[in-house]
């Protein structure tokens, strides 16, 4: 078995990998540094979905040998977070209706954003031969020809050097490593792995919750009603007290306030043979008499190095028969391992049931009359046991012709 060391530039950051020879670029990107937006296809370099930027040209990380990217500069589909080209994109395939089951638009995007700064104003049929070479088995290409154009059109006269490659040889090849060591990461793919310094809790200095400048608004995007036997103002009363709270939330525990109405606390689920632990801040705020209110938070879960951030908008009012009605709109952004459980058909079923479970641990403490340790079916939020009920709901809503 032939290893070797190579140091490369990963979204800005200086990374050291130890690897087999034949390691491909992908195969890093996933399995050692958990960055799982660049998908793997057909491993043959034939569809496009594993495209990434090496040297700020597109290429295509399935069948490129990481051996040969020594002092390679690499960016995934993870650090266009900040690139207003690719922000423009994202907006146009969403308008245009670019994708469907989007398992080929990260590579889909990472050759568009190429194709609009060498060629701003490109016509459509250019953009067909440009985008050849990434495959879609869902959406026909309209759709993502549309956006692309449509960028492109905007670009027009754009003033923007493109990549420049001068030498001959793959995208990457042909550096000599000036990486030190200050500030690497190192990362050996021969070892089993651990957490690495993507995978850790995100820093909570600051202790803030809410979004940043940077990061995209969260549109509510999953709304819930339901009520609770007692009177708005004991309601309300129990909606400032954050300890009976998150007693009621199934698998979530207060591990220390602070000033500001900043908590730090974790939230453990199963759901099949997954198990997540999420470790995080809540940040609040409501109005005087706390009938409505919004929960801003923020967690990670280093065994999957998952990411979370969520905002829900409750509101509160009487009901008919002297009860609460409690309504909540929810949005939230997933990523890392567990992104694929953030559509949205399957986060609706799934909140539906948390919050059921939410209802039901309210009412039991507010008759209980004092807040101690939360039930016990709500030290773990477990959802393997509702799998079956999530898919019949949606199967019921599809035949139903999805009015649901």
């Amino acid at each position: 078995m032939t290893t070797c060391t190579i140091n490369l530039t990963v979204n800005g950051l200086p990374t050291q990998v130890r690897a087999e020879a034949r390691t491909s670029l992908a195969d890093v990107l996933r399995g050692d540094l958990r960055l799982t937006g660049t998908h793997l296809g057909c491993e043959q370099g034939a569809c496009g979905a594993c495209t990434v930027l090496i040297d700020g040209v597109p290429a295509r990380s399935c069948i490129g040998s990481v051996a040969a990217l020594d002092g390679a500069d690499v960016r995934t589909i993870e650090g266009m977070n900040e690139d207003p080209v690719m922000e423009n994109l994202r907006q146009a395939f969403r308008q245009h209706h670019g994708l469907q089951c989007g398992f080929c638009t990260p590579g889909m995007l990472m050759t568009a954003r190429d194709l609009v700064i060498r060629m701003p104003g490109a016509s459509k049929d250019e953009i067909r031969l440009a985008m050849s070479g990434n495959l879609c088995r869902c959406t026909g290409y309209v759709g993502i020809v549309n956006a692309i154009h449509s960028v492109a059109q905007a670009r027009n006269g754009t003033a923007e050097d493109a990549p420049q490659v001068s030498d001959i040889g793959p995208a990457g090849g042909g550096h000599l490593s000036s990486a030190n060591d200050s500030g690497v990461q190192t990362i050996d793919a021969l070892q089993p792995q651990k957490a690495k310094a993507q995978d850790e809790a995100p820093s909570l200095a600051g202790l803030s919750a809410r979004r940043s400048q940077n990061e995209t608004p969260l549109e509510p995007s999953v709304h819930h009603r339901f009520t609770l036997d007692f009177p708005l103002e004991e309601v309300a009363e129990k909606f400032r007290d954050v300890a009976f709270m998150i007693a009621c939330i199934p698998g979530a525990r207060l591990k220390a306030a602070h000033d500001g109405d900043v908590f730090e606390v974790t939230l453990k689920a199963r759901m099949g043979p997954i198990s997540t632990e999420f470790a995080g801040v809540a940040e609040l705020e409501w109005n005087d008499d706390a009938t409505e209110g919004t929960v801003h938070g923020r967690g990670h879960d280093k065994h999957s190095a998952t990411s979370a951030r969520g905002e829900m908008i409750y509101e509160l009012s009487s009901s008919d028969g002297g009860g609460t009605l409690v309504e909540v709109h929810i949005g939230y952004a997933l990523s890392g391992a567990l992104g694929q459980f953030a559509r949205g058909a399957i986060v609706k079923q799934f909140v539906a049931l948390i919050v059921d479970q939410f209802a039901a641990n309210f009412e039991r403490n507010m008759q209980g009359g004092t807040v101690g340790e939360a039930p016990a079916a709500s030290r773990e939020m477990r959802l393997g046991s509702n799998i079956f009920q999530v898919l019949k709901m949606m199967l019921l809503s599809l035949f139903r012709g999805g009015k649901d």
